[in-house]
């Protein structure tokens, strides 16, 4: 299943530089995959989707390595009802264009 980590950012330098670990997956417990890794522009706030057969073993995890850096808050994802669209590619174009040339 999707879950979904929401993370309030207390020490940006400390929580960069340990969710470096969260991004590679180093250490990971079994069957947790990080897919996407979305920080607001300030780097208040971090928003990534996982993958996992539970939450517990991701909020577990980012606990344990953001330690007091940041506040997490880790949830099912709603399944279907998200709508997913590609980041642009070349030319501008995502993976819901069709490609012409």
């Amino acid at each position: 299943m999707y879950i979904v980590a929401h993370h309030r950012i207390k020490n940006p330098e400390a929580a960069f530089q340990r969710g470096r670990q969260l991004i590679s997956g180093e250490g990971a417990p079994e069957g947790v995959k990080v897919l996407q890794f979305h920080p607001s522009q300030d780097l208040t706030e971090v928003t990534c989707l996982w993958e996992s057969d539970a939450v517990a073993p991701v909020q577990g995890w980012v606990d344990s390595v953001l330690g007091d850096a940041s506040e997490n808050h880790c949830y099912p994802g709603g399944g279907g009802a998200g709508v997913r669209r590609a980041a642009p590619g070349p030319g501008g174009r995502t993976g819901a264009d069709p490609v012409t040339s």
